[in-house]
């Protein structure tokens, strides 16, 4: 059993707290910043994060969050910033996996390589048909995950991930406003051989960290507003207290030791839906031969209403 936490958590401003971090110190840094998008005017940008990305028929209220309302001469200044400090701390060969929307890509893909990065890619993620329609034109259902490396490629990981991520945004998976879903990040986790440390600069709810955890690899957030370091702190000791029975990874032929000690099987169940092992508390039991997980009934809700 791990008796050391496999994740950290600073508070703080991102710039200020990279800046103390070791040279060739991280595995991998898989961040979604503050976009500075939302709008085709300065009026637009300057708007608070909940009055840019937030429906009008959205019920739930989260906290708004810092860093949005950059000019694109700002915008580009402040990300070759951080990305020459990330840069620093990630070990040759390691990878950066940084989100952006279609109006922030063509800047993002340049100062990623500003930033000294080579640029390998872009990994579209589709986030179903659930996003907001547009009348006479094209729905806006794609996110784009920039893909760069430290230099060459690292040849000691066995890593063949999708090109295109699919993954819709479910209610109950939501703890931010701009959040990602946890399992797209659990996928982009494997980037990062098992026990690879992560570093997320804008951890906002956590997500990042969580689908590390999830999959067997370690991480580092830095969190500036209260409110989400709070929630992610939450987030990251209910992950980290999860029973896995293994990560898996490419390659592998048998799986590695458990990350935590399993509790006892009696205590699990398996949900109908998913076929995944969940606690016993996790599981409506309204059927008894068929118990579902709360994860699959909210989803069941969001589809058929």
């Amino acid at each position: 059993m791990t008796t050391e936490p496999r994740w950290t958590l600073l508070e703080g401003e991102a710039l200020r707290i990279m800046a103390e971090l070791p040279d060739a110190s991280v595995d991998a840094v898989i961040t979604d910043p503050p976009y500075s998008s939302g709008g085709f005017t300065r009026g637009d940008r300057m708007a608070t994060t909940s009055n840019k990305y937030v429906q009008t028929q959205t019920k739930t209220i989260r906290a708004d969050f810092a860093g949005d309302n950059r000019d694109q001469r700002g915008f580009e200044k402040w990300c070759a910033l951080w990305l020459d400090e990330a840069l620093r701390i990630t070990k040759p060969g390691g990878s950066l996996l940084m989100f952006s929307d279609w109006r922030q890509l063509p800047l993002v893909t340049d100062v990623v390589q500003i930033g000294g990065w080579v640029w390998r890619g872009i990994v579209p993620w589709d986030k179903g048909e659930g996003t907001r329609p547009r009348r006479g034109g094209f729905r806006s259902q794609a996110e784009y995950c920039i893909w760069g490396t430290a230099g060459g490629l690292r040849d000691d990981h066995e890593a063949y991930l999708p090109g295109w991520i699919h993954v819709p945004v479910t209610r109950n998976d939501k703890h931010h406003i701009t959040g990602k879903p946890t399992d797209l990040m659990r996928e982009l986790a494997k980037i990062v051989p098992l026990d690879g440390l992560i570093l997320d600069p804008f951890c906002g709810s956590g997500t990042t960290g969580v689908g590390a955890i999830m999959e067997g690899r370690r991480f580092l957030g830095i969190e500036k507003i209260p409110d989400y370091a709070a929630i992610s702190r939450r987030r990251l000791e209910e992950a980290e207290n999860t029973p896995m029975l293994f990560a898996e990874s490419p390659g592998m032929t048998s799986p590695p030791a458990p990350l935590f000690e399993l509790p006892d099987p009696e205590g699990l169940e398996l949900c109908a839906a998913c076929e995944t092992l969940r606690p016993l508390d996790a599981l409506d039991f309204e059927d008894p031969e068929a118990p579902v997980c709360a994860s699959c009934i909210d989803e069941s809700f969001a589809e058929h209403g």
